[in-house]
């Protein structure tokens, strides 16, 4: 049977999770399982597309814009997004009766306030890659405390629960996330593919540590070169690179004023970090959150072992501790010190951890998380 879906998503320009992870599977879904695939946006309207995308898929851009509002005053930014809530709200309803798709999935962005409503025909579909707590940054320590914050969050989450009970199905990216959402019974755990297992593998020899990410707050960077200055003490042959996009200017200043400078190093997001992957023999996560952590799987694929806190959520779900990878308690920086020296001096350990995570790597595989998602397409139509 061949299926019908559409995608809602603000825009395909971003170099993040969501966007890279819908992108793996709208093209496996199109080039392999013959599904018509529509993504429809909302922003981002002659933007290139941060990943390659298969000519088979079919891109709506509803030329909505909200990010020309953020910078209006508050008086005027409360009813210009209010108007384009309604735009957006016309224009989505549509185009799901003109593309009548069997599936429709909200990546949980602001479609998701209306989606329910729209009466076209398809299942909806709620697929969320942020974790609970962090989903809208509820936890962020400059607003916890703040009551009118912690009142308006308890509400917006009330209101969230009731649309995703509405839902034919929400998925969620962990085990660990999913025992969050008590309060739903229509719930799914479906991992982040892998889009290209390497056959190129790390031998784990080198004397490098890995890590990658975004240039923020959430990945931890601050906490990972702390450590380092630790493992770099003990091991000063050894190296430590970080690549990512974003402002690297204090994290720079920063290893040279902890005098780790000549051996920890911040280099610019790479297209293609499976070669960076298997130049290196440990990779180190630091985030104090994620949605899932894909980097990590992608660095066990190339047969590397990840030293990683057990940050909510992902980790723990990937990572079986002390056979593919070490987990750390979340913002240990001593630890997370000491488990990657445990690695560089027990050379033994660190490839037998290395060829078990790249075997345990293989559950993350592209065509094994699609037949999930096609399994429950399935059921659903059924």
């Amino acid at each position: 049977m061949s299926l019908k879906i559409a995608y809602c998503i603000p825009s395909l320009y971003s170099v993040s999770g969501m966007e890279k992870t819908l992108t793996i599977k709208a093209n496996y879904f199109a080039e392999q399982l013959g599904y018509k695939v529509y993504i429809i946006l909302t922003d981002g309207n002659n933007r290139p597309e941060a990943f390659p995308l298969s000519s088979k898929i079919e891109v709506i851009n509803l030329d909505i814009n909200y990010d020309k509002i953020w910078n209006y005053p508050l008086y005027k930014k409360i009813p210009a997004y209010s108007l384009k809530q309604l735009i957006f709200r016309q224009r989505l309803s549509e185009v799901l009766r003109r593309i009548s798709p069997d599936i429709t999935v909200s990546m949980l962005r602001r479609e998701i306030n209306f989606l329910n409503k729209i009466k076209d025909g398809s299942k909806k579909i709620g697929e969320l890659h942020f974790n609970k707590t962090n989903y809208r940054d509820f936890n962020n320590p400059r607003t916890l405390n703040m009551p009118f914050r912690k009142s308006l969050s308890k509400i917006w989450m009330y209101q969230l629960v009731r649309k995703l009970r509405r839902l034919d199905r929400f998925v969620v990216l962990s085990h660990e996330d999913m025992q969050k959402w008590h309060e739903l019974s229509n719930i799914s755990v479906i991992y982040n593919p892998i889009e290209n297992f390497p056959e190129k593998v790390s031998d784990c020899r080198s004397k490098k540590v890995i890590s990658a990410g975004r240039f923020v707050n959430q990945k931890g960077f601050d906490m990972l070169i702390r450590s380092w200055k630790i493992v770099a003490g003990k091991h000063p042959d050894w190296t430590l690179t970080i690549y990512g996009s974003g402002d690297k200017s204090w994290f720079r200043e920063e290893a040279t004023r902890l005098g780790i400078g000549g051996s920890c190093y911040f280099e610019e997001a790479v297209s293609d970090l499976n070669d960076k992957f298997a130049e290196s023999s440990i990779f180190a996560f630091s985030s104090r959150f994620e949605g899932f952590g894909m980097v990590i799987t992608e660095a066990m694929s190339c047969g590397i072992p990840p030293v990683a806190f057990a940050c909510p959520c992902g980790p723990k779900d990937i990572i079986t501790d002390g056979r593919d990878g070490l987990l750390v308690e979340p913002e240990d920086v001593k630890i997370l010190a000491n488990k990657i020296c445990l690695l560089i001096e027990d050379d033994t350990l660190r490839m037998e951890m290395g060829r078990n995570a790249r075997e345990r790597a293989e559950r993350f595989r592209i065509e094994k998380i699609a037949e999930e998602w096609n399994s429950l397409f399935q059921n659903l139509l059924s």
